[in-house]
């Protein structure tokens, strides 16, 4: 299975983050499943392209042509693929997805799962897509949902597919459910 993680190029100031980022990366890449992410060296998008590849795993990353340009790519994946903007690295990491993770991130990460959020309520996408509620860090994103349900402007349905774990284990049995 492809996941796609969608996660920041910094390490935030938490350094919980890394090691939860690293157990993530380390499961993925010995479960025989690829990981698929934004390309970078830096932050928590090195680490868990590391990670995965420190155990053994596949990492594809798709970084726009301007990172490239930076210098910012990590030179020792699997496949680098380089779009021409931010837009056709969205398409292309979608594309390449089985399943979506959003670790704890920035405007960026959020940009992103928001739009696979979107794909999957709309039906246009059947791949489980999961919020790593990591400390509560989606907490807020969780309510808003809810409240979306009870103003009557989403349903349960619609929302079927969107998940939040509060923790790996709990992120390898939506998995496990969804897997066919």
């Amino acid at each position: 299975m492809n996941i796609t993680v969608y996660l920041g190029a910094s390490e935030g100031n938490d350094p919980g983050l890394r090691q939860a980022v690293e157990e993530l990366g380390t499961w993925i890449g010995s479960s025989g499943n690829a990981l698929v992410y934004g390309g970078s060296k830096a932050g928590l998008m090195g680490a868990i392209a590391d990670s995965v590849l420190a155990a053994g795993g596949e990492v594809t990353g798709v970084e726009p042509q301007f990172f490239i340009l930076n210098e910012i790519q990590h030179d020792g994946l699997t496949e680098l693929i380089v779009t021409k903007d931010m837009s056709e690295r969205k398409n292309k990491m979608i594309e390449l997805g089985d399943a979506f993770i959003a670790f704890p991130g920035g405007t960026g990460t959020l940009e992103e799962i928001a739009e696979v959020m979107s794909k999957v309520s709309l039906k246009h996408l059947n791949a489980p897509c999961i919020l790593y509620n990591l400390d509560g860090y989606y907490n807020d994103l969780k309510s808003l949902m809810n409240l979306m349900i009870e103003k009557g402007l989403s349903t349960r349905e619609r929302q079927e597919g969107i998940y939040f774990a509060d923790d790996l284990d709990a992120i390898k049995r939506i998995l496990m459910e969804n897997s066919d």
